[in-house]
């Protein structure tokens, strides 16, 4: 049965940084693509990084580059997003995402505000 579960939200105050994790199960996790998605309140779904599989490429939305990095450790199935220099306009609930198997984790609320 696959599985995504994320943590590490929470409030951070703008400029501050957060690391968010989603641990994978039930699938072999090196060989599929994994994304961050976000969904800020009356606003769609929005792709933040997707990490291809190992060695493969990635990307970032426009809105987060050179702010968030995502990064995954095979040995413990489970992809990161580093969050930095955060803004009141990243606040949404974060989503952790493998396409190919149509599986998405509960999310994780992320609240930027002084």
């Amino acid at each position: 049965q696959v599985q995504l579960v994320e943590s590490g939200g929470g409030l951070v105050q703008p400029g501050g940084s957060l690391r968010l994790s989603c641990t994978a199960s039930g699938f072999t996790f090196s060989m599929y693509i994994m994304q961050w998605y976000r969904q800020a309140p009356g606003k769609e779904r929005e792709l933040v990084a997707t990490a291809d599989s190992i060695g493969g490429s990635i990307n970032y939305a426009d809105s987060v580059k050179g702010r968030f990095t995502i990064s995954r450790d095979v040995a413990k199935n489970t992809v990161y997003l580093q969050m930095n220099s955060l803004k009141p306009e990243d606040t949404a609930v974060y989503y952790c995402c493998a396409p190919t198997l149509a599986s998405w984790g509960q999310g994780t609320q992320v609240t930027v505000s002084s």
